[in-house]
């Protein structure tokens, strides 16, 4: 390893991470080599990772052929502290996050154009590249992102994914409006990349209407509180149709619902990596020009103006700190509904779960 800072830290040999050792089994902690950064790379002393849906989705065995064994975790806040050759661009003590785009080729026609979220080669933290539920892990700097300074570590997490990807679908839910513009807008599955967008949309005079599964009046009166107009069961009509809605619950019942709240030419923006069968629906749903789009991924541009925003705009992050440890305690509150915004581990901290 090399340093790019006199004071090169002492490091030990091993470190402690909860593994997925097969797809269904509950993560199992233990002890590992520390990794080495190779070429570009950097080693990073995990301070925090959030738990993301998409973590339970990849432990559940809902995506396909993940790297086994496995360290999840794809919303890392970490400090350098050794780098690989040929790594420059972040200093060993310089505070970094690492979102889901861990690598791509840089050189197929998506990447050239633009759309490195969809390099049919790319590689992705806590899924084929190991992430975040350690103490340590290394990633490609070039995919490594400065963070916010208004952010402490706990609360900067969420923001690598929950944050990104509901930058990105709202940015998506904006896109070409057809008979007028997007101020009316929905957001079904009021959790941490729905309690993160509503307040960017509240700030730019939009409405936000926030949908819940049946009876959660306690994550309704969260979105009431960060500024939501109003909010229901997914199964209500709001008070007027709606331009857009962006859907972050992996329920697929959730499409034809929300193309049912929709005014002609209005959006439906699904922002999950997996969802449940969509289930039938009658083609009138769609009609009048409403459109469905999916949200894949993201690039580094995304995460760059998206913590270029939160840095203009300071966001009231939603956090649940357990230990590393109680991952698997974590990973079950997320499952079963019982968090408002974030889980989010943090390793080498003792905390109340």
């Amino acid at each position: 390893m090399t340093a790019t800072d006199a004071a090169v830290p002492v490091l030990p040999e091993t470190m402690q991470a909860m593994v997925l050792e097969a797809p269904g089994a509950p993560l199992e902690a233990r002890r590992l080599p520390l990794p080495v950064p190779g070429l570009g790379q950097v080693l990073l002393r995990v301070t925090a990772c959030a738990v993301c849906r998409t973590d339970l989705h990849v432990v559940d065995g809902e995506l396909p052929e993940p790297r086994l064994p496995l360290v999840p975790g794809h919303e890392i806040v970490g400090t350098v502290v050794a780098t690989g050759p040929g790594a420059q661009r972040h200093a060993v003590g310089s505070r970094v996050g690492v979102p889901w785009l861990g690598w791509t080729c840089g050189h197929c026609s998506y990447c050239e154009a633009g759309a490195e979220n969809l390099c049919p080669s790319a590689r992705f933290t806590g899924y084929t590249l190991d992430g975040g539920y350690a103490e340590f892990t290394v990633a490609d700097e070039r995919f490594c992102f400065a963070l916010p300074d208004t952010y402490d570590d706990l609360h900067a997490a969420p923001l690598l994914c929950a944050g990104l990807i509901g930058h990105r679908a709202y940015r998506i839910a904006l896109e070409h409006p057809v008979g007028g513009g997007v101020d009316h807008i929905g957001l079904y599955g009021f959790g941490a990349a729905a309690h993160l967008i509503a307040q960017v949309a509240v700030a730019d005079g939009r409405r936000v209407y926030a949908f819940t599964r049946a009876g959660d009046t306690d994550a309704q009166a969260h979105a009431r509180r960060l500024g939501a107009c109003w909010a229901g069961d997914s199964g209500q009509l709001p008070p007027r149709p709606l331009d857009a809605a962006m859907i972050f619950a992996p329920v697929g019942a959730l499409v034809p619902a929300a193309l049912a709240v929709l005014r002609p030419g209005g959006r439906v923006v699904c922002a999950g990596i997996h969802m449940s069968d969509i289930p039938a629906f009658d083609y009138a749903r769609l009609w009048q020009e409403r459109s469905l789009r999916s949200v894949a991924n993201l690039t580094r541009a995304d995460g760059e103006d998206f913590l270029a925003h939160a840095a203009r705009q300071t966001l009231d992050v939603h956090a649940v700190a357990y230990p590393l440890a109680h991952a698997n305690e974590a990973l079950a509150d997320l499952r079963a509904g019982r968090l408002q915004g974030a889980a989010v581990l943090l390793p080498g901290r003792v905390c109340d779960a």
